[in-house]
């Protein structure tokens, strides 16, 4: 027989993956868990495809043993991890989960956020998926603790609803119609800073740096910015003292296209990679590093 396609369609949310078996759908079906049985001649075609969120329900296992494909649809792995970190929050959940808070939880928030870097910086894709799991799970435990707050709750959901928000906003020229003063990537980049102040109201331009982020990446965030509102170059931090120069340094990197936390970062690694070869080859050679041997062991530049 001619190849066909059953559908199941669960939410009104289609993954794109999914489009191809549309067009061709000899059967289109609502959700299973809605209660439309699934076609008679089932077992007799040639490409069936589920689509739904409820695995559960008697009609999806029916489809999935008759041999149906399973694509789930966008957001459903969110739903269920935003499941799980409810189920552990909650009374007969773990007891640690339940006494975090914002605060007690800012120490993981850094560290997952360096980890997922160190991921990226190594691009180790494994690496690189656990680490953004990480990273989503303190999203999910801060949005859930906020769910408890007596005065000013919000959900998981009022964070993503702002972010659609935001995302729609400041993105006129995908989501109304088009905008004029975006051309490239670099209109956009200053287009959504233009967008963000007027959004924000901010008086300044250095309004909403935060100040608590590492100092070279502050340093070249409060450039970018002032750079932007035309501040002249010869009004930036300059002198003789340590912090003078390390903000001025930072900002002639920042200006020349270059983020100094990155390329700081990329010396440190190398330097560290040193420092363990040099001890590797000591040990090998069984002998104690003092300042002779250090410099004897020391990887040659360009080495491997």
């Amino acid at each position: 027989m001619s190849r066909q396609a059953v559908v199941q369609v669960a939410g009104g949310v289609i993954p794109s993956a999914a489009i191809a078996f549309l067009r061709s759908a000899a059967v289109y079906a609502t959700d299973p868990a809605l209660g439309d049985p699934p076609p008679a001649d089932l077992a007799e075609r040639d490409d069936v495809v589920l689509l739904t969120e409820d695995l559960d329900a008697p009609e999806a296992k029916a489809l999935l043993a008759a041999g149906a494909r399973l694509l789930r649809a966008p957001g459903t792995g969110l739903t269920a991890a935003a499941a799980v970190m409810d189920t552990l929050r909650s009374p007969g959940g773990c007891p640690w989960d339940a006494e975090q808070t914002h605060q007690s939880l800012r120490q993981y928030l850094v560290e997952e956020t360096y980890e997922l870097l160190d991921a990226i910086d190594t691009d180790d894709r494994v690496a690189l998926r656990e680490e953004l799991g990480d990273v989503l799970l303190q999203v999910l435990f801060h949005a859930r603790v906020a769910e408890e707050h007596p005065d000013d709750p919000f959900t998981v959901d009022d964070v993503a609803a702002d972010l659609v928000t935001k995302l729609v906003g400041r993105h006129p020229h995908v989501f109304a119609g088009g905008d004029p003063a975006v051309r490239d990537a670099g209109t956009q980049e200053r287009r959504w800073e233009e967008l963000k102040q007027t959004e924000k109201q901010r008086e300044s331009s250095v309004d909403g740096v935060a100040s608590g982020q590492p100092a070279l990446a502050l340093a070249a965030k409060l450039v970018q910015r002032t750079a932007r509102a035309g501040l002249p170059a010869d009004l930036l931090p300059a002198g003789a003292s340590t912090g003078e120069r390390l903000f001025a340094l930072a900002a002639a990197a920042k200006l020349a296209g270059e983020d100094p936390e990155d390329a700081t970062r990329a010396v440190a690694r190398r330097f560290t990679a040193d420092v363990r070869a040099a001890e590797v080859a000591a040990k090998a050679a069984g002998v104690a590093l003092d300042a002779e041997n250090w410099r004897r062991f020391w990887p040659s530049p360009g080495s491997a």
